[in-house]
């Protein structure tokens, strides 16, 4: 199983991949990241990506109205697997990181959009975010 480092790295294996990071969507905080970075800086692309994704599970056009949001389904995940943003030049994937502990992670992927396999990535990104070991 995956911890961080070899997480991103094997997410940069992806066809078109141009960067990734591992972050806490409460606090915008990247707890890694490898490759690009969309604006030229990690952090202050993981506090943005972060404001997407706590939007995304925060309301509740995009989160069904069962329960409280900020904890996890009877399943164990959040209301939201995933976000795909797509741009002129590239793809963006964010996906969330069930975990056994409370915690607020998610994965994010920048794809180029000429070379990027946006379909491959999602899949890729959920096996990932399944054997990623946050310790």
């Amino acid at each position: 199983m995956p911890g961080i480092d070899e997480c991103l790295l094997e997410a940069m294996t992806l066809p078109g991949a141009r960067g990734a990071a591992i972050v806490d969507w409460t606090s915008g905080l990247s707890l890694g990241a490898v490759g690009d970075s969309p604006n030229g800086d990690h952090e202050a692309t993981a506090a943005e990506a972060a404001e997407v994704a706590r939007a995304a599970v925060e309301y509740r056009a995009f989160a069904p109205a069962e329960g409280p949001l900020d904890e996890p389904a009877d399943d164990g995940g959040l209301p939201v697997e995933d976000l795909m943003l797509t741009t002129r030049t590239g793809f963006h994937l964010i996906r969330f990181v069930a975990t056994t502990f409370d915690s607020s992670v998610f994965l994010h992927l920048w794809l180029d959009r000429d070379n990027g396999n946006l379909a491959l990535a999602r899949i890729r990104l959920r096996d990932l975010a399944e054997r990623l070991v946050l310790a």
